[in-house]
């Protein structure tokens, strides 16, 4: 099996589940490893064994596993000759209380568990060197009763540290010493007993300055009277270190002696801590241990997908017997891929040892390899299309497959032209049968529907359709090809029933009609209408409404060639289309007859000549220049 294959279908997912169950990283360890196995004896054994756990969690409340936890860091030290600290003399002392309670507990339910009960045999009873750790360590730390010599060390320690305690406490309490003392505590710097004293009379006190305060004022001095003493702890302290080690040493001696049984039990609670974890998996989701054969026969009563929540469809499935080859069809969403998934799932976590959620009358094959093509493979990579890596998988797994293979595939053939992909994928299914697979295949295509309706060795299936609620049931009904659908839909949806027949037509015989349009109901282009005339011809003079300006002037320069007019509006000249305007009155109207209109706009011209020169232009003082020279000539 491929990467590919536990990535499709979630195996991880699935092992991270079961994971959680762990007590221990020895389990969790081991659970990683784990690999679904293509031998029908070891299958067999592996189920066996969930199955015995489970019956000793339905009759026990609790499983021994406490103190038990992964030492192989500790036993490395070992064997690369290191010698192991008290905290991990402690775990190792821990760890075989721990196998020891198991294997009194696991010899125990040999009614339950025969097979779990008689790997406890193999488990060694290190209790000697336990209660020596135990002995020797306590506390985190050696114990004085470790040995006689550690004994009388430390004894002369106390001794020694007492007479050092009796002397500094003289010092300060000597009233000739008052004046001298900064603050009166017995203060430990670098392992020697100090008195913080005033740095101002550091040369009146007769010891040695070990440490100098941060701000120089006060300096922690060992007087001279423990000076002795001390030289004579850090020599015992020396031979406490070395009697400490020698300890230490001995009880790691004794635990690599036993290095072999060490880790076989490491092993077998390993494999317990796996199986129980399998146990408590299985009675969480009420698991079976279904039926194993290697010949290909699937049969899933009840079937359950293991990481789906909420309500599921239980999945009713066989293949194998009557046929090797499964192609199903249905609407788009209506759960075929899960059927897929669900399928190669608990076949792969049979193969691990896993039970299932299914009835008992479930029996599932074990093969030497699973391969799916489910799900978009477009690689980017690459710049492969989705057909393009659909077919670059179907290769892969052509050179591969054989007849201990499960195949499963998802839209075989989908991604390119219908016919062909039609066509190919009834091509590639036949090959796969032609080297013994056992085949599950989804699809939209017809043909392929049609193709296996005539195979005898091909089955079809569907996945229920509500045509009432035009939801998907998500069951699947083996031996009935999935209806069209579509043309249901569309019947619900009202879609004209001609059509509809039509459509049928086409599906059944690809009869179709070439019936020309009927050219009465063509429509024609229009002819290009001509731009209306202007109704009224503006003169000049004449007083217009302005829509763009929603104001009113005076027409000053009449139409052009653009339709388009000069208009005096706001006291400025401004140019706009006559469409873009409304007569309000006529000139002859506004003015008397033989009226000069033209003053009207003279007298603004003058104005504004009048009222640039007053703000100073310089283009204004150019005209009347201009004007000057001109009447000069």
């Amino acid at each position: 099996m491929n990467q590919s294959t536990f990535e499709k279908l979630q195996y991880e997912e699935l092992k991270q589940i079961v994971k959680s169950y762990c007590v221990s990283g020895l389990g969790k360890q081991l659970l990683d490893k784990l690999k679904p196995s293509s031998q029908l004896k070891v299958v067999k054994n592996r189920l066996n064994e969930t199955t015995e756990a489970r019956a000793i969690l339905d009759a026990e409340s609790h499983i021994p596993f406490m103190g038990v936890s992964n030492i192989e860091n500790i036993v490395q030290k070992l064997e690369k000759g290191m010698i192991l600290d008290p905290s991990e003399l402690i775990s190792i002392s821990d760890f075989l209380r721990g196998c020891r309670k198991m294997k009194s507990f696991m010899l125990a339910k040999e009614f339950f568990a025969p097979v779990l009960s008689s790997y406890a045999l193999s488990m060694s009873e290190l209790q000697n060197v336990e209660e020596e750790i135990n002995h020797c360590i306590k506390n985190n730390r050696v114990d004085a009763q470790a040995s006689k010599e550690l004994k009388r060390i430390r004894r002369q320690i106390d001794l020694t540290e007492e007479k050092m305690n009796d002397r500094l406490h003289k010092f300060l309490n000597s009233s000739a010493n008052k004046k001298y003392i900064q603050e009166f505590f017995i203060s430990k710097k670098d392992g020697r007993l100090t008195i913080p004293i005033k740095a101002s009379y550091k040369n009146q006190v007769s010891g040695t300055i070990v440490e100098v305060s941060s701000k120089g004022s006060t300096v922690f001095l060992e007087p001279s009277t423990v000076a002795k003493l001390n030289g004579e702890l850090a020599s015992l302290k020396a031979e406490e270190t070395m009697e400490e080690y020698q300890i230490l040493a001995t009880l790691s001696g004794m635990i690599i002696e036993k290095n072999h049984e060490l880790k076989m039990n490491m092993d077998l609670i390993s494999q317990y801590d796996m199986v129980f974890a399998k146990a408590k998996f299985s009675k969480v989701i009420q698991g079976i241990e279904p039926k194993v054969n290697e010949h290909g026969y699937i049969k899933i009563v009840g079937g359950q997908h293991p990481l789906l929540t909420g309500k599921v469809v239980p999945l009713q499935f066989e293949i194998g017997e009557d046929y090797r080859s499964l192609v199903i069809t249905g609407p788009n969403a209506g759960g075929k891929t899960i059927v897929l998934k669900t399928i190669g799932l608990l076949t792969m976590a049979v193969m691990s040892g896993f039970h299932i959620k299914a009835d008992k009358e479930t029996e599932v094959s074990i093969f030497e390899n699973i391969f799916v093509d489910i799900g978009d493979n477009q690689s980017l990579e690459n710049a492969l299309s989705t057909f393009s890596s659909h077919m670059k998988n179907v290769s892969e797994i052509m050179k591969q497959a054989n007849n201990h293979t499960l195949l499963l595939f998802d839209e075989i053939g989908s991604g390119t032209e219908p016919n062909e992909g039609a066509a190919l994928a009834i091509s590639i299914l036949d090959e796969f049968y032609q080297m013994g697979c056992m085949t599950v295949a989804t699809t939209h295509y017809g043909e392929i529907k049609r193709y296996s309706e005539q195979h005898d060795d091909f089955m079809n299936a569907a996945m229920q359709f509500n045509q009432q609620t035009l939801e998907p049931l998500y069951q699947l009904m083996i031996g009935k090809s999935g209806e069209s659908n579509a043309l249901w839909i569309s019947r619900k949806m009202q879609i004209n029933e001609q059509v509809l027949q039509r459509a049928k037509g086409y599906m059944q015989n690809k009869d179709y009609h070439f019936n020309l349009v009927n050219p009465d109901i063509i429509r024609k282009p229009k002819a290009l209408q001509v731009e209306p005339k202007v109704k009224y011809d503006y003169k000049r003079g004449d007083r217009v409404k302005l829509f763009d300006y929603d104001g009113f002037g005076i027409i000053y320069k009449e139409v052009d060639a653009f339709y388009n007019v000069i208009v005096f509006h706001n006291e400025e000249l401004k140019e706009a289309n006559i469409k873009r305007m409304s007569l309000e009155l006529e000139a002859k109207e506004l003015y008397p007859e033989g009226y000069d209109i033209d003053t009207l706009f003279v007298d603004y011209q003058t104005r504004k000549m009048q009222h640039d020169l007053e703000r100073g232009s310089k283009k204004a003082l150019r005209e009347i220049e201009k004007e000057i020279r001109r009447n000069k000539q």
